[in-house]
């Protein structure tokens, strides 16, 4: 049962939730000590492991019929299994996710709401976005939201508007890259989304595109942030004007995201010390 927990939660993106609440403590603080603050370590342990419980728990439920033929679930994901245990655990990572909104200031606790309501909405009937073409994408925009939690928590204040329309462009471009391997399986089960429509090199533009108003928007705040982000609409490119493989890029992204989210902390950090 643990095993296939771990699995279910996809451990290669946990830092897909919880980069974000690390970047987002680094630029909040203003002190050494408010990256240690309860809130900073609450956030960041509940986005760690429950929160991708919760999101792909909830996914891999409403899509058990559809991953039946899906190669992805093969070996790196695991199908879901069901069952009365598998179902409480990931119904109380929500649960546990609610009492964060509790107990956090209002300023931060919106943002964790967000996120739950968009990961449950994403993935459940009757609105089910994962089914709709370009909402598909634009709900996910929910991986920025615990970032926006942990720096509305530390900071006291809300994010950049800036930051925060990078951020959510940043993670649409990451979730329609990631559904390109998808396409085919999507298209059999009759399962509408962006990259099914648009087919695989109109997909790569569209991300290329939103990859590039989110370097924009970071460049905005500061030029080398805008610069590091530029790397993603060069990759988009790259991967669709050779003969590599999306699928087989789409494993590249969790050691290209850490490294980035590694780069905007330490400058975020830096920023910290000399203060």
């Amino acid at each position: 049962m643990l095993r296939y927990l771990l699995v279910l939660s996809r451990p290669r993106f946990w830092f897909y939730l919880a980069g974000p609440v690390v970047v987002g403590v680094a630029f909040g603080a203003s002190t050494t000590a408010d990256l240690f603050a309860p809130e900073a370590v609450a956030l960041f342990a509940y986005f760690l492991v429950p929160a991708n419980v919760y999101l792909y728990g909830v996914n891999d439920a409403f899509d058990a019929e559809i991953d039946e033929t899906n190669p992805k679930k093969e070996n790196r994901e695991a199908r879901y299994r069901g069952g009365l245990a598998v179902g409480a655990v990931v119904a109380v990572c929500g649960v546990a996710g609610a009492a964060l909104v509790a107990v956090l200031p209002l300023g931060a606790s919106v943002w964790v709401a967000g996120f739950l309501a968009l990961g449950f909405a994403y993935s459940a009937p009757p609105l089910r976005f994962k089914t709709t073409p370009l909402l598909d994408s634009v709900s996910n925009g929910l991986y920025v939201l615990p970032g926006a939690a942990a720096f509305a928590a530390v900071a006291g204040r809300q994010p950049p508007v800036l930051a925060l329309a990078g951020g959510w462009l940043w993670a649409m471009a990451m979730h329609t890259f990631s559904a390109v391997p998808d396409i085919e399986p999507d298209r059999r089960a009759g399962i509408r989304t962006t990259a099914t429509l648009l087919g695989e090199r109109a997909t790569l533009a569209y991300c290329a595109g939103c990859w590039l108003l989110a370097a924009g928007a970071f460049g905005a705040i500061d030029l080398r942030a805008g610069a590091l982000l530029a790397v993603y609409p060069a990759l988009a490119v790259g991967v669709a004007e050779t003969d590599v493989d999306v699928a087989r890029a789409y494993w590249w992204f969790p050691a290209i995201n850490g490294l980035v989210g590694m780069v905007l902390t330490l400058g975020g950090l830096w920023g910290v010390v000399r203060a």
